[in-house]
């Protein structure tokens, strides 16, 4: 196991240290759970409360702690060290390097520098693979696809034929990249003809894609995921999509066909979208959120059919209200009618 003092990691972090230097940290955990040897982190000055009675030997935060007996590392970005510290003593186990004899390679594939593929893993006819790949077990490339350097496939990924990938591409378990597009037309016997998915999905670089998503690949538009996007488990995005830079796209959303994400739009959990609609730049959709036409630079939006958060959650708050209110109508219609029965 791996083990710094404070000042040796407050220098890995570029932090600034303040308190005992000479601390052995050997680990990392949450404020609740910390215990001496483990450092912790406060990513939001106003919960510095919660530190009271933390039993953490250091707390990477945006300033100095008062009444806590252990170091600081005052950061710009807690959060973020926070992950750069926890990197420092966990890393994922790596396969060793090679092709398993059980690896199932096509003649025709080129595969890079440094491979690590597991056993029954397939690559199929033409396929090009950039240095330093992971293919783990039973992960799947099919037939002409083109994949950049450092990618990693964990098991049971599939990436359908043809498709793009970038550099630096993660996909966890059970991904499936370019299954085909839910196209169908209906004949005139009034039966569904399945609409060849032509088009291909391109994943940009650095973008992770979490346990048990699927991207579809359309019939003649490309769907693209571009670079920094990171999308998470059970999701689905939908055939001749846009996912933009750095979007954060969270569990269970769906995106209906040839929806168009613009950079850093952040799609909660269980949120989805109808097809042919812009979310645009810097807009967050709040979870279980429906959205159903276009929505404006920087908005948040809240709400099935989704709108402004802010009157969502007025109208929220009156929900519960209803009842009561629909009563003393109820009774003021009554005592109206009883007036005009007098007249």
């Amino acid at each position: 196991m791996s083990s710094f003092s404070v000042a040796q990691l407050s220098q890995l972090l570029g932090c600034q240290l303040h308190g005992p230097a000479d601390l052995e940290i050997h680990g990392v955990s949450t404020i609740e759970k910390a215990g001496a040897g483990e450092i912790t982190f406060l990513a939001n000055m106003k919960y510095a409360p919660k530190v009271k009675g933390c039993q953490a030997s250091a707390i990477i935060a945006a300033g100095p702690i008062k009444d806590f007996s252990g170091a600081t590392l005052v950061s710009s970005n807690p959060y973020h060290d926070f992950a750069r510290a926890l990197a420092q003593f966990y890393q994922a186990p790596k396969p060793e390097p090679g092709i398993h004899p059980l690896a199932c390679i096509a003649k025709t594939a080129v595969i890079g520098t440094n491979p690590s593929i597991g056993p029954f893993a397939v690559v199929g006819e033409r396929v090009t693979i950039g240095a330093n790949a992971t293919l783990h077990p039973h992960a799947v490339i099919y037939e002409g696809c083109v994949i950049g350097d450092d990618f990693t496939a964990h098991a049971h990924v599939s990436v359908r034929e043809f498709c793009r990938i970038g550099n630096r591409v993660m996909l966890q378990n059970g991904v499936a990249i370019g299954g085909d597009g839910y196209g169908f037309a209906r004949t005139n016997e009034g039966r569904q003809y399945k609409i060849p998915q032509s088009a291909i999905t391109v994943i940009e670089d650095d973008v992770e894609i979490q346990t048990l998503t699927s991207v579809d690949r359309g019939a003649l538009s490309e769907t693209r995921v571009k670079r920094g996007a990171k999308i998470d488990s059970l999701c689905q995005i939908g055939h001749g999509c846009i996912v933009g830079e750095d979007n954060i796209i969270c569990g269970q959303t769906g995106l209906a066909g040839s929806t168009v994400l613009e950079e850093n739009v952040i799609m909660a959990g269980q949120t989805g979208s109808s097809g042919h609609i812009t979310i645009h730049k810097n807009a967050i959709v709040w979870a279980q959120s429906g959205v159903g036409h276009d929505v404006p630079e920087g908005a948040v939006v809240s709400g099935s059919p989704a709108f402004d958060s802010r009157v969502w959650l007025r109208a929220s708050a009156g929900f519960s209200k209803l009842p009561d209110m629909l009563s003393k109508l109820r009774a003021l219609e009554k005592r109206v009618a009883e007036l005009e029965g007098k007249k």
